[in-house]
């Protein structure tokens, strides 16, 4: 890819989409295409096709979605298959419609079957049943990888999808009522911190193992991507490693120098009990991840204090 090439970054504010945006700038691209909300109304097919048609990028990193942890996910089960489908549906189609050939898509690891074999292939999509609490989300997902996949069949377009495990880093959402867990746990033991308790409460029961990856590591990989050329298909980014929710817990209490202990309510859902990615495919591309956990929590508590701390 070019570095004069117009790439529109779709969902540029999040956490995705800001650290693609940095991602990009660092390696010199310098015709970076960014619309806010306000902008351009992505769950409005006619708005998003004139913007297309308009501006005809070379390159588009679908990061624009509805996200949210386990309780959002399961309380606004109408909404996030919805948007996620009016979005992926409308950027797909309208690059299409443009003549734009070449998009990633991003989706998420919750795509796979909850009692998935471990660690997870690309080609064990589609063979059990979802997680009930992610399911509309997971099928929105599952659709937008369709798309891509179809397209490419039908026009000859070269569409693919990144599939990123569990997610954390700069600009992530910390609200206890909708954020994933790791941002939730820093700012819970943070809070806790600041109040002396001897104590802060998880939810589940910290037996579940996770897959984390730095925000900025999943940028690296989606550009690497592009840069290779990568056409169709289906790939996941992962670190290749995983850590029980407890084990989580007590790195996130050593990173933000909680003392007290940690209490796990059981009466709170588990989740899915294992969530390993196969990244075997990625790393025979050539692309592996850097960041180390530890390093990368303390990384994401200084973005947190530097925006919440208190």
């Amino acid at each position: 890819m070019e570095k004069a090439a117009r790439i529109y970054v779709a969902g540029h504010r999040g956490m995705v989409g800001s650290a693609l945006v940095r991602r990009l700038e660092r390696a010199g691209y310098a015709n970076i295409l960014t619309r806010t909300r306000a902008e351009l109304d992505l769950l409005s097919q006619m708005a998003t096709q004139d913007f297309l048609q308009k501006e005809k990028p070379d390159f588009i990193f679908i990061a624009a979605a509805k996200v949210g942890g386990i309780h959002a996910n399961n309380t606004f089960r109408a909404d996030f298959i919805y948007q996620n489908l009016m979005i992926e549906a409308n950027l797909i189609h309208g690059a299409h419609q443009a003549g734009i050939s070449r998009l990633c898509f991003l989706g998420s690891s919750c795509i796979y079957p909850r009692d998935c074999q471990q660690p997870i292939k690309e080609d064990y999509l589609l063979s059990g049943p979802l997680e009930s609490t992610n399911e509309p989300y997971a099928i929105a997902k599952i659709a937008g990888i369709k798309l891509c996949e179809n397209y490419n069949r039908q026009y000859g377009a070269q569409y693919f999808s990144a599939m990123p495990t569990n997610l954390y880093g700069p600009n992530d959402n910390y609200d206890l009522a909708n954020s994933h867990v790791l941002p939730a746990l820093l700012r819970k033991a943070h809070e806790a911190k600041l109040r002396g308790d001897s104590e802060f409460v998880v939810w589940g029961s910290g037996t579940p193992r996770r897959e984390f990856l730095h925000v900025d590591d999943l940028a690296d990989a989606c550009v690497f991507l592009m840069e290779q050329g990568v056409a169709d298909g289906m790939l996941n980014i992962g670190a290749g490693e995983d850590v029980t929710i407890r084990e989580l817990a007590e790195t996130v209490m050593r990173v933000t120098g909680f003392s007290g202990r940690i209490v796990f309510d059981a009466s709170k859902p588990d989740g899915t009990p294992r969530k390993l990615l196969d990244v075997s495919r990625l790393r025979d591309i050539g692309w592996q991840a850097r960041i180390p956990l530890r390093e990368g929590i303390a990384l994401a508590y200084r973005d947190f204090m530097a925006r919440h701390g208190g």
